[in-house]
């Protein structure tokens, strides 16, 4: 039976083109491999810290001897808490290369440390120039930024401003200018334009911040048509329904169509194409492909992507979508370490 067994293993084996010493081996280089990934599966921490006298959370991932670190800036809303599992994710397909950082927006986080005062998209590429400045100006390895959403926009202009900091900058379903064949964007446009509006809805979602957690489980996952992962549904509960960050998320968003009314500044990307990489989302509002379209003419030399897999501009609200992006960004990190390296 062993022998026959065997034979029949051979045969399998030669079908595919191995040996069976061949197979043995792939074996073996795969159980390494997935051993090695467990080794540098780390949990991010989260720390406040002060940057320019405002309290700002970070969510950490710190290596033990990193060649670069990572700081990814989140779209709006700023809660990092959104992005746990990408960052874990990420973390473990750099093989722990990377120590990873998100930092928050200001007065995005639980707590309401600037007394209800609103900030404006410049004032939060402010605060992430600073951030580097103040917090990663001492260490000797390289910053990639990783932007998301208005993300990217914030990332590309702390990019202009920290070249000597900064050697690398992806930017992940960007928001870089106005849509206006967007439906939602001129809704959220003519709500955040109105003081009234705007404080009316924040009201209305503080209000069911009231209610039971269960309940108010119940209630995000009824409003979302694709299924949330655990971390975006404790993020959603415990923040979104925050007065203070609703009325900064919308604050934001009214500086962000004012901001974003104008056309990006393509002189900047093709001098530093070799700096910026794109990933557009197959069907996102946010980004939409003729923005892909208009860079890829403006800038014919840039690096650029679309996602076709069915993940959405919220990737990081499911496990799926923050694995698959951050796959993605390990390998733009990747080739960007190797092409430094030549």
């Amino acid at each position: 039976m062993y022998r026959q067994n065997k034979r029949y293993c051979s045969l399998y084996y030669y079908c595919l083109g191995l040996s069976s010493g061949e197979t043995c081996l792939r074996m073996s280089n795969r159980v390494s491999e997935k051993r090695l990934l467990s080794q540098v599966k780390r949990p991010v921490n989260s720390r406040f810290c002060n940057v320019s006298s405002y309290t700002t959370e970070l969510l950490e991932i710190r290596a033990d001897d990193p060649k670069l670190h990572v700081l990814l800036i989140p779209g709006n809303p700023g809660v990092i808490a959104f992005y746990k599992d990408f960052l874990e994710s990420l973390y473990e397909m750099l093989g722990g290369i990377a120590s990873i950082t998100a930092i928050s927006h200001i007065s995005h986080t639980k707590k309401d440390w600037e007394s209800g005062k609103l900030f404006s998209l410049q004032e939060q590429i402010d605060h992430k120039v600073n951030f580097i400045k103040d917090q990663l100006s001492n260490s000797e390895v390289p910053v990639v930024l990783v932007g998301h959403s208005i993300g990217a926009y914030m990332a590309i202009e702390t990019l202009r401003r920290c070249q000597e900091k900064v050697n690398y900058c992806i930017a992940l379903y960007p928001f870089l200018m106005l849509n206006p064949e967007s439906l939602w964007q001129s809704i959220i446009e003519k709500i955040s334009a109105s003081m009234i509006l705007s404080m009316l809805i924040s009201y209305t979602v503080a209000l069911l911040g009231l209610l039971p957690r269960s309940v108010l489980r119940q209630v995000i996952l009824t409003l979302n048509t694709r299924p949330l992962s655990d971390t975006a549904i404790e993020a959603a509960c415990s923040q979104l329904v925050k007065y203070h960050i609703l009325r900064n998320v919308l604050f934001l968003a009214m500086t962000e169509f004012k901001e974003l009314s104008e056309t990006p500044d393509w002189s900047f990307m093709r001098e530093n194409q070799d700096k910026i990489t794109f990933l557009f989302g197959h069907d996102d509002h946010w980004g939409p492909l003729k923005m892909f379209e208009e860079i890829s003419k403006r800038v014919p030399g840039i690096s650029l992507s679309i996602e076709r897999e069915g993940h959405t501009h919220n990737f990081s609200c499911t496990e799926a979508g923050s694995v698959w992006v951050a796959q993605h960004v390990a390998s733009l990190i990747r080739r960007n370490l190797q092409s430094s390296s030549q």
